[in-house]
């Protein structure tokens, strides 16, 4: 069948199509870094992304799991230093102070030097990143580190946004609405005209999905260039990073209300650890993941996760069971066995 020519304003595909020919491919777009992707046919004589074709022709050997995924809550932004800057600028547009950005690039340096200590030659990162303005400076304090040969791309990804406070204009509500919160309990609490944490759950769900699809299909390197000592790195706010550690490992409302805010330019890494799964104590303490939040539960559960392969389920996980009836005794323990 001959494909004929098509102009660039043809709106065959969401990307900017640069050509087209009966060589049955175009060149396209990509969130990769100084690299463009091609669509190919696919059976039916359609275009297709390839990405689309590893989910249809599944591989018997899935590409290896990144190493970690480093989560950074964003530098010092102008909102941290002054609330009321909510009243004037919308949320999205606030900036990072210049201590903000100075924490942007330590934290680029702190990343760095981890993934050199693995030794390896072929490692490299890729990055999510939430659209507001403070998270995008964050990047690119971050993204100093770094030479463009070891940057596999990037995504912009606004599930990873900032929890929606409402319209705050008036600096006086905006404290009282913080104080019902509280009261209220920090998950449930919905702003008015905004989202609750419940709420922020929701849409990180949907993200948690698209990056184990990521994961599978191993998007962040083209086959036959693949690696294990690839490093996830996902730029977010406080509360969206914690939302994810709640998802990502299971861990209950009450478990998450425990939980205490990154600062400002920092990270958490959940790297793998024997077995392959991501836990947060092959990198971090115990003693700062306590500082974090973490009952001796979930650190049990950590613990677990360093040597567990993934698949593998914690049938032990205490929060699964007793944290729940809490009627259980020796005697009814003896009885149920």
């Amino acid at each position: 069948m001959n494909i004929p020519q098509l102009t660039p304003q043809t709106p065959t595909s969401p990307c900017t199509v640069m050509s087209i020919t009966a060589s049955s491919s175009i060149k396209c777009c990509e969130d990769t870094v100084g690299r463009r992707k091609r669509l190919s046919i696919d059976d039916t004589g359609l275009l297709t992304f390839p990405e689309k074709n590893l989910i249809l022709h599944v591989p018997t050997a899935k590409p290896p799991r990144p190493r970690r995924i480093i989560l950074v809550r964003h530098g010092q932004s102008e909102g941290n230093v002054d609330e009321g800057a909510y009243t004037r600028v919308a949320d999205p547009k606030i900036r990072l102070t210049e201590r903000g950005k100075r924490e942007a690039e330590e934290c680029g340096v702190r990343i760095r030097e981890m993934i050199e200590k693995d030794g390896a030659d072929d490692w490299k990162v890729y990055f999510y990143v939430s659209p507001y303005e403070r998270t995008i400076e964050t990047l690119r304090g971050l993204g100093k580190a770094f030479q463009r040969s070891r940057i596999a791309g990037v995504r912009e990804e606004p599930r990873l946004r900032e929890q929606d406070f409402g319209n705050f204009q008036d600096r006086e509500q905006m404290k009282i609405q913080k104080a019902v919160r509280v009261q209220y309990g920090r998950f449930f609490y919905r702003f008015p005209n905004g989202e609750s944490a419940a709420d922020v759950y929701d849409r990180i769900t949907g993200f948690r999905e698209t990056l184990r699809t990521d994961i599978d299909i191993g998007r962040f390197q083209p086959p036959g260039e693949q690696s294990p000592n690839m490093n996830l790195v996902i730029v977010s706010h406080g509360l969206t990073l914690r939302v994810f550690l709640m998802r990502w490992y299971k861990w209950t409302v009450e478990q998450f209300e425990r939980l205490n805010n990154m600062r400002n330019g920092n990270e958490i890494v959940m790297q793998t650890g024997q077995g392959g799964r991501y836990s947060l104590l092959v990198h971090h303490t115990q003693q700062q993941m306590i500082d974090f939040g973490l009952t001796q539960q979930m650190l049990d559960d950590q613990i677990w996760q360093k040597t567990a392969k993934p698949g593998e389920l914690n049938y032990d996980y205490l929060t699964n069971g007793p944290s729940f009836f809490t009627h259980f005794d020796d005697e009814n323990e003896a009885i149920f066995n």
